[in-house]
């Protein structure tokens, strides 16, 4: 729960942040960190077994609503609907890596078990 946790104080502090940080030296990087920075509140808050339709819904929602902020409430920000989009696509992955790491772990679970069950027989 404690990378959920933190991966979320880092999420709300780079989405309302007073000011972005100028240009990014490479194109389009900007949207590489809204998806990152909405993927691992999704990943970790799964991975720690917390409801899938309430974390997505939570961070899809949060995507709009975080752009409008920017571009209503922060002077030196500005709302894109193209962050946004990063942002749902950062909620996405968040989603499919969480859903393969525990259906990874489990499949490991089920063997260990199995290979357990055939030395106690």
């Amino acid at each position: 729960m404690l990378p959920a946790a933190v991966a979320m104080v880092v999420q709300l502090a780079v989405v309302y942040a007073p000011s972005a940080g100028g240009a990014p030296a490479v194109p389009h990087l900007d949207k590489l960190v809204h998806a990152a920075v909405f993927a691992l509140p999704v990943l970790f808050g799964l991975l720690a077994r917390l409801p899938l339709v309430p974390v997505v819904a939570v961070m899809a929602l949060h995507a709009p609503v975080s752009e409008v902020i920017q571009g209503t409430l922060l002077p030196q920000r500005s709302g894109d609907p193209w962050d946004a989009v990063a942002d749902l696509v950062g909620v996405a992955l968040g989603v499919v890596v969480a859903t393969a790491v525990l259906r990874r772990s489990r499949g490991a679970a089920d063997r260990e078990g199995r290979s357990r069950a055939s030395w106690s027989a």
